[in-house]
């Protein structure tokens, strides 16, 4: 499935949406990599002291993956992700109190303290 961004209308819903300052962080780390066809997989796993973890890594487009794209980069998502991470906004907190890349996940029960895990 491939998600444009750029041409939903206002009131379909977005896969995943990513604030200003975690696209212009995203696109920052990208251009790090100088790496072509890279983008950011966003993803769960098991584990955590909720029972899921988030997932952040640069890859490739696998087959399969739910695709968004963002000016001047793109997000993948494998199927499984995509059900558990629909809805959820990414975010990036900078500066020296800063957490980095937090996710705010509508599905979610319940977070952990430190953010990275969670629970339906």
């Amino acid at each position: 499935m491939h998600v444009e961004t750029s041409s939903e209308s206002p009131t379909s819903p977005k896969v995943i949406e990513l604030t200003d300052t975690a696209r212009v962080e995203v696109a920052r780390l990208i251009a790090e990599h100088d790496e072509p066809g890279i983008g950011l997989r966003l993803g769960i796993k098991g584990g955590g002291c909720s029972g899921l973890s988030y997932l952040l890594e640069f890859t490739p487009e696998q087959e399969g993956d739910t695709v968004v794209s963002f000016d001047g980069f793109q997000v993948f998502l494998d199927r499984k992700s995509t059900i558990y991470l629909a809805g959820t906004t990414l975010d990036y907190q900078g500066g020296l109190q800063g957490k980095g890349f937090v996710f705010r996940n509508p599905m979610a029960s319940n977070t952990c303290g430190c953010g990275e895990s969670f629970s339906l």
